[in-house]
Protein backbone atom coordinates (compact mmCIF):
# COMPACT_ATOMS: atom_id res chain seq x y z
CA UNK A 1 0.00 0.00 0.00
CA UNK A 2 1.38 3.38 -0.93
CA UNK A 3 1.86 5.89 1.92
CA UNK A 4 1.53 9.72 1.45
CA UNK A 5 3.93 12.43 2.78
CA UNK A 6 3.20 16.17 3.08
CA UNK A 7 5.31 18.14 0.61
CA UNK A 8 3.71 21.57 1.13
CA UNK A 9 0.45 22.82 2.47
CA UNK A 10 -2.07 20.40 0.98
CA UNK A 11 0.35 18.48 -1.41
CA UNK A 12 1.07 14.74 -0.82
CA UNK A 13 3.39 12.17 -2.70
CA UNK A 14 3.54 8.30 -2.57
CA UNK A 15 6.42 6.61 -0.54
CA UNK A 16 8.51 3.59 -1.49
CA UNK A 17 9.06 0.55 0.74
CA UNK A 18 11.73 2.30 2.81
CA UNK A 19 9.61 5.38 3.61
CA UNK A 20 11.27 7.73 1.07
CA UNK A 21 9.46 9.55 -1.67
CA UNK A 22 9.25 7.79 -4.93
CA UNK A 23 11.81 8.82 -7.58
CA UNK A 24 9.07 10.36 -9.65
CA UNK A 25 8.40 12.88 -6.91
CA UNK A 26 11.94 13.76 -5.86
CA UNK A 27 12.37 16.39 -8.56
CA UNK A 28 9.10 18.04 -7.44
CA UNK A 29 10.40 18.33 -3.86
CA UNK A 30 13.64 19.96 -5.06
CA UNK A 31 11.78 22.56 -7.11
CA UNK A 32 9.46 23.39 -4.16
CA UNK A 33 12.47 23.90 -1.90
CA UNK A 34 14.13 26.18 -4.46
CA UNK A 35 10.97 28.37 -4.71
CA UNK A 36 10.35 28.50 -0.94
CA UNK A 37 13.83 29.89 -0.14
CA UNK A 38 13.48 33.18 -2.11
CA UNK A 39 9.95 33.70 -0.86
CA UNK A 40 11.12 33.37 2.72
CA UNK A 41 13.99 35.75 2.04
CA UNK A 42 11.61 38.33 0.53
CA UNK A 43 9.24 38.07 3.51
CA UNK A 44 12.11 38.48 5.95
CA UNK A 45 13.51 41.48 4.04
CA UNK A 46 10.08 43.17 3.96
CA UNK A 47 9.64 42.65 7.67
CA UNK A 48 13.07 44.11 8.39
CA UNK A 49 12.35 47.12 6.07
CA UNK A 50 9.05 47.82 7.79
CA UNK A 51 10.64 47.76 11.19
CA UNK A 52 13.55 50.01 10.20
CA UNK A 53 11.79 52.60 7.82
CA UNK A 54 11.06 56.04 9.56
CA UNK A 55 7.42 57.31 9.89
CA UNK A 56 6.23 60.07 7.45
CA UNK A 57 6.44 63.58 9.07
CA UNK A 58 3.13 65.32 10.02
CA UNK A 59 2.16 68.34 7.85
CA UNK A 60 2.89 71.77 9.41
CA UNK A 61 0.01 73.77 10.90
CA UNK A 62 -1.77 76.07 8.42
CA UNK A 63 -0.77 79.71 8.16
CA UNK A 64 -3.38 82.36 9.11
CA UNK A 65 -3.30 86.13 9.47
CA UNK A 66 -4.29 87.63 12.81
CA UNK A 67 -4.91 91.14 14.10
CA UNK A 68 -6.37 92.77 17.16
CA UNK A 69 -9.84 94.36 16.78
CA UNK A 70 -9.83 98.00 15.72
CA UNK A 71 -10.94 100.28 18.57
CA UNK A 72 -12.71 103.47 17.47
CA UNK A 73 -15.19 106.06 18.61
CA UNK A 74 -18.15 105.47 16.33
CA UNK A 75 -21.64 106.80 15.83
CA UNK A 76 -24.03 103.89 15.39
CA UNK A 77 -26.73 104.34 12.78
CA UNK A 78 -30.06 102.72 11.99
CA UNK A 79 -30.83 102.45 8.27
CA UNK A 80 -34.17 103.37 6.68
CA UNK A 81 -35.59 103.88 3.21
CA UNK A 82 -37.97 106.77 2.65
CA UNK A 83 -39.20 109.46 0.30
CA UNK A 84 -38.74 113.21 0.11
CA UNK A 85 -41.75 115.48 0.58
CA UNK A 86 -42.25 119.21 0.27
CA UNK A 87 -42.14 121.07 3.58
CA UNK A 88 -45.05 123.19 2.34
CA UNK A 89 -47.32 122.61 -0.64
CA UNK A 90 -50.02 124.98 -1.94
CA UNK A 91 -52.68 124.60 -4.62
CA UNK A 92 -53.13 127.98 -6.27
CA UNK A 93 -56.82 128.72 -6.95
CA UNK A 94 -58.48 132.06 -7.84
CA UNK A 95 -60.39 133.96 -5.17
CA UNK A 96 -62.53 135.76 -7.76
CA UNK A 97 -64.18 134.52 -10.92
CA UNK A 98 -63.38 135.94 -14.32
CA UNK A 99 -61.32 135.63 -17.46
CA UNK A 100 -57.57 135.06 -17.26
CA UNK A 101 -55.81 137.81 -19.19
CA UNK A 102 -52.11 136.90 -18.64
CA UNK A 103 -49.75 134.30 -17.16
CA UNK A 104 -46.60 135.80 -15.61
CA UNK A 105 -44.36 132.80 -14.82
CA UNK A 106 -42.43 130.09 -16.60
CA UNK A 107 -43.44 126.50 -15.95
CA UNK A 108 -41.19 124.85 -13.35
CA UNK A 109 -39.53 128.08 -12.27
CA UNK A 110 -38.62 129.07 -8.74
CA UNK A 111 -40.98 131.80 -7.52
CA UNK A 112 -40.92 134.12 -4.52
CA UNK A 113 -43.76 134.77 -2.13
CA UNK A 114 -45.90 137.64 -3.50
CA UNK A 115 -44.75 137.20 -7.08
CA UNK A 116 -47.49 137.83 -9.71
CA UNK A 117 -48.59 134.59 -11.36
CA UNK A 118 -51.95 135.23 -13.15
CA UNK A 119 -53.96 138.29 -14.07
CA UNK A 120 -57.76 138.18 -14.19
CA UNK A 121 -59.84 140.81 -15.99
CA UNK A 122 -60.32 143.62 -13.47
CA UNK A 123 -62.93 145.70 -15.29
CA UNK A 124 -66.01 144.15 -13.64
CA UNK A 125 -64.43 144.60 -10.23
CA UNK A 126 -63.44 148.19 -10.99
CA UNK A 127 -67.04 148.98 -11.84
CA UNK A 128 -68.28 147.32 -8.67
CA UNK A 129 -65.75 149.35 -6.69
CA UNK A 130 -66.98 152.59 -8.24
CA UNK A 131 -70.54 151.68 -7.33
CA UNK A 132 -69.50 150.91 -3.76
CA UNK A 133 -67.72 154.22 -3.48
CA UNK A 134 -70.84 156.02 -4.71
CA UNK A 135 -72.86 154.25 -2.05
CA UNK A 136 -70.29 155.34 0.51
CA UNK A 137 -70.68 158.97 -0.53
CA UNK A 138 -74.47 158.71 -0.22
CA UNK A 139 -74.16 157.19 3.25
CA UNK A 140 -71.81 159.97 4.34
CA UNK A 141 -74.32 162.59 3.08
CA UNK A 142 -77.21 160.98 4.94
CA UNK A 143 -75.15 160.89 8.12
CA UNK A 144 -74.27 164.56 7.80
CA UNK A 145 -77.96 165.52 7.34
CA UNK A 146 -79.17 163.50 10.32
CA UNK A 147 -76.47 164.95 12.53
CA UNK A 148 -77.43 168.50 11.55
CA UNK A 149 -81.11 167.82 12.32
CA UNK A 150 -80.16 166.37 15.67
CA UNK A 151 -78.06 169.41 16.52
CA UNK A 152 -80.95 171.82 15.74
CA UNK A 153 -83.36 169.75 17.78
CA UNK A 154 -81.01 169.80 20.75
CA UNK A 155 -80.89 173.62 20.62
CA UNK A 156 -84.71 173.87 20.50
CA UNK A 157 -85.26 171.49 23.39
CA UNK A 158 -84.24 174.20 25.87
CA UNK A 159 -87.00 176.49 24.51
CA UNK A 160 -89.55 173.67 24.54
CA UNK A 161 -89.92 174.06 20.78
CA UNK A 162 -89.21 170.36 20.13
CA UNK A 163 -90.58 167.44 22.00
CA UNK A 164 -88.40 164.83 23.67
CA UNK A 165 -89.70 162.14 21.35
CA UNK A 166 -88.56 164.08 18.26
CA UNK A 167 -85.07 164.30 19.69
CA UNK A 168 -85.03 160.56 20.34
CA UNK A 169 -86.10 159.85 16.74
CA UNK A 170 -83.37 162.08 15.35
CA UNK A 171 -80.81 160.38 17.58
CA UNK A 172 -81.89 156.96 16.22
CA UNK A 173 -81.58 158.25 12.65
CA UNK A 174 -78.01 159.36 13.35
CA UNK A 175 -77.14 155.89 14.64
CA UNK A 176 -78.73 154.28 11.56
CA UNK A 177 -76.79 156.62 9.30
CA UNK A 178 -73.57 155.65 11.07
CA UNK A 179 -74.39 151.97 10.51
CA UNK A 180 -75.18 152.59 6.84
CA UNK A 181 -71.88 154.44 6.48
CA UNK A 182 -70.00 151.52 8.00
CA UNK A 183 -71.72 149.09 5.61
CA UNK A 184 -70.83 151.32 2.64
CA UNK A 185 -67.22 151.44 3.76
CA UNK A 186 -67.15 147.60 4.05
CA UNK A 187 -68.53 147.29 0.51
CA UNK A 188 -65.78 149.54 -0.76
CA UNK A 189 -63.13 147.45 0.95
CA UNK A 190 -64.66 144.24 -0.44
CA UNK A 191 -64.70 145.59 -3.98
CA UNK A 192 -61.13 146.79 -3.54
CA UNK A 193 -60.15 143.27 -2.44
CA UNK A 194 -61.75 141.83 -5.56
CA UNK A 195 -59.49 144.01 -7.67
CA UNK A 196 -56.50 142.88 -5.58
CA UNK A 197 -57.52 139.21 -5.92
CA UNK A 198 -57.75 139.65 -9.68
CA UNK A 199 -53.94 139.53 -9.54
CA UNK A 200 -53.09 136.00 -8.38
CA UNK A 201 -49.80 136.05 -6.49
CA UNK A 202 -47.62 133.28 -5.07
CA UNK A 203 -48.55 132.60 -1.43
CA UNK A 204 -45.19 130.92 -0.65
CA UNK A 205 -41.71 130.69 -2.12
CA UNK A 206 -40.75 127.50 -3.89
CA UNK A 207 -40.75 125.68 -7.20
CA UNK A 208 -43.92 126.13 -9.22
CA UNK A 209 -45.55 123.49 -11.38
CA UNK A 210 -46.85 124.08 -14.90
CA UNK A 211 -49.86 126.26 -15.67
CA UNK A 212 -53.16 124.39 -15.66
CA UNK A 213 -55.04 127.31 -17.26
CA UNK A 214 -53.92 129.42 -20.20
CA UNK A 215 -54.83 133.05 -20.82
CA UNK A 216 -58.34 133.53 -22.21
CA UNK A 217 -60.02 130.88 -20.08
CA UNK A 218 -62.70 131.62 -17.52
CA UNK A 219 -61.94 130.55 -13.96
CA UNK A 220 -64.25 130.12 -11.00
CA UNK A 221 -63.53 131.16 -7.45
CA UNK A 222 -63.84 128.78 -4.53
CA UNK A 223 -61.92 127.13 -1.71
CA UNK A 224 -62.20 123.53 -2.89
CA UNK A 225 -64.31 123.71 -6.04
CA UNK A 226 -62.40 126.61 -7.53
CA UNK A 227 -60.37 126.22 -10.70
CA UNK A 228 -56.88 124.85 -10.04
CA UNK A 229 -54.34 127.19 -11.61
CA UNK A 230 -51.05 125.56 -10.53
CA UNK A 231 -49.22 124.21 -7.46
CA UNK A 232 -46.16 125.41 -5.54
CA UNK A 233 -43.85 123.24 -3.39
CA UNK A 234 -41.55 124.72 -0.77
CA UNK A 235 -38.25 122.85 -1.09
CA UNK A 236 -35.92 124.54 1.40
CA UNK A 237 -36.07 122.99 3.90
CA UNK A 238 -37.42 119.67 2.65
CA UNK A 239 -38.91 116.72 4.52
CA UNK A 240 -37.83 113.07 4.41
CA UNK A 241 -40.56 110.68 5.58
CA UNK A 242 -40.07 107.02 6.48
CA UNK A 243 -41.65 104.19 8.45
CA UNK A 244 -39.78 103.26 11.62
CA UNK A 245 -40.00 100.38 14.07
CA UNK A 246 -41.57 100.52 17.49
CA UNK A 247 -38.06 100.58 18.98
CA UNK A 248 -37.35 103.93 17.32
CA UNK A 249 -40.73 105.24 18.43
CA UNK A 250 -39.97 104.37 22.05
CA UNK A 251 -36.43 105.75 21.85
CA UNK A 252 -37.69 109.06 20.47
CA UNK A 253 -40.32 109.33 23.19
CA UNK A 254 -37.78 108.71 25.94
CA UNK A 255 -35.29 111.14 24.39
CA UNK A 256 -37.87 113.91 24.32
CA UNK A 257 -38.88 113.17 27.90
CA UNK A 258 -35.26 113.52 29.02
CA UNK A 259 -34.73 116.73 27.07
CA UNK A 260 -32.30 115.23 24.55
CA UNK A 261 -31.78 117.19 21.34
CA UNK A 262 -33.20 115.86 18.08
CA UNK A 263 -31.34 112.88 16.64
CA UNK A 264 -29.11 113.70 13.64
CA UNK A 265 -29.76 111.97 10.33
CA UNK A 266 -27.82 111.55 7.10
CA UNK A 267 -29.36 110.81 3.71
CA UNK A 268 -27.99 109.63 0.37
CA UNK A 269 -29.77 109.32 -2.96
CA UNK A 270 -30.10 106.14 -4.98
CA UNK A 271 -27.11 106.99 -7.19
CA UNK A 272 -24.85 108.23 -4.38
CA UNK A 273 -22.26 106.11 -2.60
CA UNK A 274 -21.86 108.35 0.45
CA UNK A 275 -24.22 110.09 2.86
CA UNK A 276 -23.75 113.70 1.76
CA UNK A 277 -26.84 115.39 3.20
CA UNK A 278 -27.46 115.90 6.90
CA UNK A 279 -30.50 116.91 8.92
CA UNK A 280 -32.38 116.07 12.07
CA UNK A 281 -35.38 114.05 13.15
CA UNK A 282 -38.22 116.46 13.97
CA UNK A 283 -41.42 114.40 14.05
CA UNK A 284 -42.80 110.96 14.85
CA UNK A 285 -46.47 110.16 14.47
CA UNK A 286 -48.83 110.03 17.43
CA UNK A 287 -49.47 106.30 17.07
CA UNK A 288 -48.35 103.03 15.51
CA UNK A 289 -49.96 101.37 12.52
CA UNK A 290 -51.70 98.32 14.04
CA UNK A 291 -51.23 96.32 10.83
CA UNK A 292 -47.49 96.79 10.40
CA UNK A 293 -46.44 97.88 13.90
CA UNK A 294 -44.51 100.83 12.48
CA UNK A 295 -44.71 104.56 13.09
CA UNK A 296 -44.34 107.30 10.52
CA UNK A 297 -41.28 109.46 11.09
CA UNK A 298 -40.02 112.63 9.46
CA UNK A 299 -36.64 114.31 9.17
CA UNK A 300 -35.97 117.84 7.95
CA UNK A 301 -32.97 118.67 5.74
CA UNK A 302 -31.59 121.83 4.19
CA UNK A 303 -31.97 122.03 0.41
CA UNK A 304 -30.43 125.32 -0.58
CA UNK A 305 -29.68 124.28 -4.15
CA UNK A 306 -33.26 122.93 -4.50
CA UNK A 307 -31.83 119.71 -5.96
CA UNK A 308 -33.91 117.42 -3.77
CA UNK A 309 -37.40 116.98 -5.23
CA UNK A 310 -40.59 115.65 -3.61
CA UNK A 311 -41.19 112.02 -4.52
CA UNK A 312 -37.52 111.02 -4.74
CA UNK A 313 -36.42 107.94 -2.81
CA UNK A 314 -33.43 107.99 -0.49
CA UNK A 315 -31.54 105.94 2.08
CA UNK A 316 -31.38 107.48 5.53
CA UNK A 317 -29.34 106.54 8.54
CA UNK A 318 -30.40 107.72 11.96
CA UNK A 319 -28.01 108.13 14.88
CA UNK A 320 -29.09 105.49 17.39
CA UNK A 321 -26.97 106.07 20.49
CA UNK A 322 -24.51 108.86 19.90
CA UNK A 323 -20.74 108.43 20.01
CA UNK A 324 -19.59 105.16 21.61
CA UNK A 325 -16.35 103.20 21.85
CA UNK A 326 -16.57 99.99 19.81
CA UNK A 327 -14.50 97.07 18.50
CA UNK A 328 -14.53 96.51 14.74
CA UNK A 329 -13.49 93.52 12.61
CA UNK A 330 -13.86 92.70 8.90
CA UNK A 331 -16.97 90.83 7.83
CA UNK A 332 -14.67 88.14 6.43
CA UNK A 333 -13.70 87.25 10.01
CA UNK A 334 -17.30 86.50 10.99
CA UNK A 335 -18.47 82.87 10.82
CA UNK A 336 -21.96 81.44 11.18
CA UNK A 337 -22.43 78.52 13.53
CA UNK A 338 -26.06 77.51 13.14
CA UNK A 339 -28.00 80.35 14.78
CA UNK A 340 -25.04 82.21 16.27
CA UNK A 341 -22.13 84.27 14.96
CA UNK A 342 -18.57 83.41 15.95
CA UNK A 343 -15.06 84.83 15.52
CA UNK A 344 -11.91 82.67 15.49
CA UNK A 345 -9.16 83.76 17.87
CA UNK A 346 -5.64 82.36 18.34
CA UNK A 347 -4.02 81.86 21.74
CA UNK A 348 -0.32 82.43 22.47
CA UNK A 349 0.45 78.74 21.86
CA UNK A 350 -1.29 78.78 18.45
CA UNK A 351 -4.51 77.10 19.56
CA UNK A 352 -7.64 78.24 17.73
CA UNK A 353 -10.83 79.02 19.65
CA UNK A 354 -14.27 80.13 18.41
CA UNK A 355 -15.85 82.97 20.38
CA UNK A 356 -19.59 83.72 20.07
CA UNK A 357 -20.15 87.43 19.37
CA UNK A 358 -23.02 89.88 19.18
CA UNK A 359 -22.76 92.01 16.07
CA UNK A 360 -23.79 95.56 15.31
CA UNK A 361 -23.98 97.62 12.10
CA UNK A 362 -21.28 98.14 9.48
CA UNK A 363 -19.21 101.30 10.01
CA UNK A 364 -16.66 102.31 7.33
CA UNK A 365 -16.73 98.80 5.89
CA UNK A 366 -16.08 97.08 9.24
CA UNK A 367 -18.52 95.17 11.43
CA UNK A 368 -19.17 96.41 14.97
CA UNK A 369 -18.80 93.70 17.63
CA UNK A 370 -20.95 94.65 20.60
CA UNK A 371 -19.91 91.76 22.86
CA UNK A 372 -17.84 88.57 22.84
CA UNK A 373 -14.41 90.09 22.10
CA UNK A 374 -11.88 92.12 24.05
CA UNK A 375 -9.31 94.53 22.73
CA UNK A 376 -6.38 92.13 23.18
CA UNK A 377 -7.90 89.18 21.29
CA UNK A 378 -5.94 87.96 18.26
CA UNK A 379 -8.63 87.58 15.62
CA UNK A 380 -8.17 85.47 12.48
CA UNK A 381 -8.82 87.89 9.60
CA UNK A 382 -7.54 85.68 6.77
CA UNK A 383 -7.36 81.90 6.43
CA UNK A 384 -10.46 81.17 8.50
CA UNK A 385 -11.28 78.23 6.21
CA UNK A 386 -8.04 76.51 7.24
CA UNK A 387 -8.30 77.15 10.99
CA UNK A 388 -10.28 74.66 13.05
CA UNK A 389 -11.35 75.33 16.67
CA UNK A 390 -9.10 73.32 18.96
CA UNK A 391 -6.38 72.94 16.31
CA UNK A 392 -3.00 74.59 15.95
CA UNK A 393 -2.04 77.26 13.42
CA UNK A 394 0.91 79.38 12.45
CA UNK A 395 0.30 83.12 12.53
CA UNK A 396 1.43 86.23 10.78
CA UNK A 397 0.52 89.72 11.83
CA UNK A 398 -1.98 91.86 9.96
CA UNK A 399 -3.85 95.11 10.55
CA UNK A 400 -7.52 96.07 10.47
CA UNK A 401 -8.22 99.43 8.84
CA UNK A 402 -11.40 101.29 7.89
CA UNK A 403 -12.65 100.78 4.36
CA UNK A 404 -11.97 104.44 3.51
CA UNK A 405 -8.27 103.99 4.23
CA UNK A 406 -8.22 100.74 2.28
CA UNK A 407 -9.83 102.44 -0.70
CA UNK A 408 -7.12 105.12 -0.63
CA UNK A 409 -4.26 102.62 -0.38
CA UNK A 410 -1.62 103.08 -3.13
CA UNK A 411 -1.43 100.58 -6.01
CA UNK A 412 0.62 97.52 -5.20
CA UNK A 413 -0.01 97.67 -1.45
CA UNK A 414 -1.30 94.71 0.54
CA UNK A 415 -4.75 96.24 1.03
CA UNK A 416 -7.56 93.76 0.69
CA UNK A 417 -11.31 93.89 0.74
CA UNK A 418 -13.03 93.76 4.09
CA UNK A 419 -10.87 96.40 5.71
CA UNK A 420 -7.89 94.17 6.57
CA UNK A 421 -4.27 94.63 5.51
CA UNK A 422 -1.52 92.06 5.91
CA UNK A 423 2.15 92.44 6.79
CA UNK A 424 4.63 89.93 5.46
Amino acid sequence: MNMMTKIDAGDYAPLDGQGHPAPARRSLLKRAAIVAIPVALLATTAAVYRSEAPAAPAPPPPMVTIAQPLVREINEWDDYVGRFEASNSVEVRPRVSGAVTAVHFKDGAVVRAGQLLFSIDQRPFAAALAEARAGLASAESDLALTRANLDRANRLVAEDAVSKSDVDQLTARVRAANAALAAAQARVRARALDIEFAQVRAPISGRISDRRIDAGNLVAAGDTNGTLLTTINALDPIYFTFDASEALFLKTKRARASGTVASPVEVKLQDEAEYRRSGRLDFTDNGLDPRSGTARGRAVLANRDLFLTPGMFGNMRLSSSGSTRALLVPDAAIQTDQARKTVLTVAADGTVAAKPVELGPVVDGLRVVRSGLVQGDRVVISGTQMAMPGGKVQTRNGRIAPAVQVALAPPGSNATSGGATFSR
